[in-house]
């Protein structure tokens, strides 16, 4: 929405240097355009305003379905004292995950010039704030969410690694893939490797996303 409206207050600004009936036509034109991108950018803020809205207004009513603390611990299982250590323990590999990750594309990602993937794209924490949640269940939420997309911001850095060193498909079928694998060069496309290999280092459009605020691993094409 932004950069529709930039783009088109851009055309205006042109159009009065060179002046002329045509450009006056054309700035008729472009005014309406602008109305119209400002409109849709009032009407995203306003639907916004008003899912947070809705949120506050069923607190009383979600809050209903709040189960205590004790009433959901109690009675403790023997499982649950033997899976405890293994399942909080997680947090000391996931942090130090986290840690290498950062350091990893904060070096080699600016040195080769590789867009660095944002983390706030990635990290959501609102279902802690969820009122039908005890305050352990909240905790527990906020660590099942950083945890699960900590591996979804490992995949991203892992998939833009690979894009740039390595965009070549496998022989077999993969089931899972990250966001670049479909742009990839066919396994045996020896012909035409290093062209496509030098395209996909392009990272124009992973820029091209994050100045429209979309640097999301779910939203990124893949470059043929």
């Amino acid at each position: 929405m932004r950069n529709d409206l930039n783009e088109t207050l851009h055309k205006i600004q042109h159009l009065l240097r060179d002046g002329g009936e045509v450009g006056r036509k054309r700035l008729e034109e472009l005014g309406a355009e602008a109305m119209v991108a400002f409109d849709d950018a009032i009407k995203a803020v306003d639907r916004r305003i008003n899912a947070r809205q809705e949120i506050l207004d069923r607190n009383e009513i979600l809050k209903k379905w709040k189960v205590g603390f004790l009433k959901k611990l109690l009675p403790l299982e023997l499982r649950s004292f033997f899976a405890m250590p293994f399942i909080y323990g997680m947090i000391v590999p996931a942090i130090f995950l986290h840690l290498t990750l950062e350091l990893y594309q904060q070096v080699c990602f600016r040195l080769y010039r590789i867009p660095r993937v944002r983390a706030r794209d990635y990290f959501f924490f609102e279902r802690a704030l969820l009122p039908y949640l005890n305050w352990l269940e909240k905790i527990n939420c906020v660590y099942c969410s950083y945890v699960n997309q900590l591996f979804q911001f490992a995949v991203e850095v892992g998939g833009r690694t690979e894009r740039f060193w390595c965009p070549i498909k496998y022989a077999n079928r993969v089931q899972k893939t990250h966001a670049y694998y479909d742009g990839f060069v066919d396994y045996l496309d020896a012909e035409n490797f290093r062209e496509k290999w030098e395209r996909l280092r392009d990272f124009s459009d992973i820029e091209a996303l994050r100045t429209d605020g979309k640097d999301s691993m779910s939203k990124q094409g893949n470059k043929e």
